[in-house]
């Protein structure tokens, strides 16, 4: 085989004459090989030769690459059942033609009513065993009398309740071991449940607004979307009231209550403005310094239903006001995490594969464990189920992977 490149002469370079005037005369004296073009041509055809068989040899190693992925694919089918296509099978959809459906909104779990009906349940059998006893142990309780069924039935609410005014109150051992058992079942376990029911009523009602403000803006989706009322009140983003709305709410709940009970205590239990917003106010925030307290028969009847309701609804005003301050202070925390460069520190921590740099889901992740979203934990757990969807450990999840059957 010939060379590709023939030997060429070697060649020497006349010295320039010392006098300047005779450079005319002298000529540095080129070979003709190097001279012609030809010399050039062939070295370009070298270099596209190698390159040519540098190409060759990729192609024939990612063929040798994908006759083994497809000798693995082969093997593990033939180890399974033949997929056949079902004749109903649904037809493949462009996404970007599909049109797009409302939010849905969060709807209460079907536990929650079970949860009422638990709590109703408990409350009945929790009111006819604290009427029963104390109707039949009327001497052994201080304090004034009106009706025995509706003293029994206000003792029970109040006790309940843990507001404790203390105007009617256990004498004998036996009735003040019966009232230990009765503020203990009452205030943890009956009290969790009526709660729940509060939170039920709440959410369904949430879930009400929300469908209705959805449906009509749905129907609406082809006017241009300006800015009105309903974004006050419910975020469309994340389907649900805005949080300054549940404070709002919140707050009315707790000056309708504190001033539906002073209406009542002023013109039925006859006390004055002053006394009547005092005893109010310590009556729905269970504060109850006892100094002051429901005497008539109607007045003991309306606090049997009233105390019962208020109570519940302003602790759940005043976790709607907790809700806002840690809402408030997350969205702080995330501002922060969000705004905050990069370190050298914080490079070493995401690098996970000792790269020298960070990925975007590396990156990612480090900002959601700034921002609180998830922990190390959370992170451990996702990898450990990636894992067993992995059995070969090449960081892939492939279809045979996942028709090798569930977990």
């Amino acid at each position: 085989m010939e060379p590709l490149i023939s030997p060429q002469p070697r060649f020497r370079l006349q010295p320039i004459p010392e006098n300047p005037s005779s450079s005319s005369s002298a000529s540095i004296t080129i070979p003709r090989s190097i001279s012609n073009t030809s010399f050039f041509h062939e070295i370009s055809q070298e270099r596209l030769l190698l390159h040519h068989q540098d190409l060759e040899q990729s192609v024939q190693d990612d063929k040798e690459d994908q006759d083994s992925d497809s000798d693995e694919t082969n093997r593990f089918l033939s180890q399974t059942r033949p997929l056949h296509r079902s004749r109903t099978a649904p037809a493949m959809v462009i996404i970007k033609d599909l049109r797009t459906k409302p939010p849905e909104t969060k709807k209460p779990s079907p536990v929650s009513k079970s949860i009422i009906r638990q709590a109703i349940f408990l409350l009945i059998v929790y009111l006819t065993l604290g009427v029963s006893i104390y109707s039949f142990n009327r001497d052994h309780y201080s304090g004034i009398e009106t009706h025995p069924v509706v003293d029994a039935l206000y003792f029970c609410i109040v006790t309940m309740c843990t507001i404790g005014y203390g105007d009617i109150a256990p004498l004998t051992p036996w009735t003040k071991i019966f009232a230990v058992v009765f503020v203990l079942f009452g205030f943890g376990f009956l009290d969790i449940l009526l709660s729940g029911v509060v939170n039920y009523v709440l959410d369904l009602q949430e879930s009400m607004i929300l469908t209705g403000i959805q449906t009509r803006q749905h129907h609406q989706h082809h006017h241009h979307h300006r800015f009105s009322a309903k974004d006050y009140i419910i975020d469309f983003e994340k389907g649900r009231m805005r949080i300054r709305m549940k404070v709002c709410l919140a707050l009315c709940v707790v000056v309708l209550c504190i001033g539906v009970g002073a209406l009542v205590l002023h013109f039925v239990e006859e006390l004055g403005f002053v006394d009547s917003v005092y005893l109010s106010v310590m009556s729905v925030t269970t504060v109850g310094y006892g100094d002051r307290a429901f005497k008539t028969l109607q007045g003991r009847l309306f606090a049997a239903v009233w105390l019962l309701v208020s109570t519940l609804a302003v602790a759940r005003a005043f976790l709607y006001l907790a809700e806002a301050r840690i809402d408030r202070r997350h969205r702080k925390a995330v501002k922060l995490a969000l705004n905050r460069e990069i370190t050298v520190d914080d490079l070493l921590k995401a690098d996970t594969y000792q790269h020298g740099f960070i990925s975007k889901s590396e990156y990612i992740v480090l900002k959601l464990k700034e921002m609180g979203k998830i922990t190390q934990k959370d992170i451990d757990q996702v990898v450990i189920q990636f894992e067993k969807l992995d059995p070969n450990q090449i960081g892939k999840i492939t279809l045979p992977d996942l028709l090798r059957g569930p977990l």
